[in-house]
């Protein structure tokens, strides 16, 4: 496995099932498999969830920087048990705790996602993830998720 590897969008979409709109990774920056995870996420103004989460100041929702997250530690997942998304199988979501907001994210930010692997028990996933804007905490989490057949 490799300790240190970059992924361009081509590559992400090769490991997450997400399209546009849902696609919340635009690349990885370093991923050590069984470890860690940075990833990046440009926030445009013509995301869709602008035109109609405060108009007139435009925020990403939160909801959006944990899902961003989490698709983060997906790819970490993938990359660390050497697989890729398939259509015989869904990543969940099947909890989230310690989420806290420090600083909105706004069009125009470049959202730094820096995930790490906590532990992995029976195919329940436990992540630390830290959402950054210029190297301020703009959200953090404890993020659980498991694989699934379909």
């Amino acid at each position: 496995m490799s300790t240190d590897t970059r992924m361009d969008i081509e590559q992400i979409l090769e490991y997450l099932p997400h399209r546009y709109p849902f696609l919340l990774v635009d690349r990885v920056l370093s991923c050590a498999p069984g470890k860690d995870i940075v990833a990046l996420k440009n926030v445009t103004i013509n995301e869709p969830f602008f035109s109609g989460h405060f108009p007139h100041y435009k925020v990403m929702p939160g909801v959006l920087i944990i899902e961003a997250m989490a698709q983060a530690a997906a790819i970490l997942s993938f990359k660390t048990t050497n697989t890729k998304s398939d259509d015989k199988s869904v990543y969940y979501f099947v909890g989230i705790d310690k989420a806290r907001f420090k600083k909105p994210v706004i069009a125009g930010d470049q959202l730094i996602l820096k995930v790490a692997a906590v532990r992995n028990m029976r195919g329940l996933w436990k992540f630390s993830a830290v959402a950054e804007v210029d190297g301020q905490v703009a959200a953090e989490a404890e993020i659980l998720c498991t694989m699934r057949t379909l």
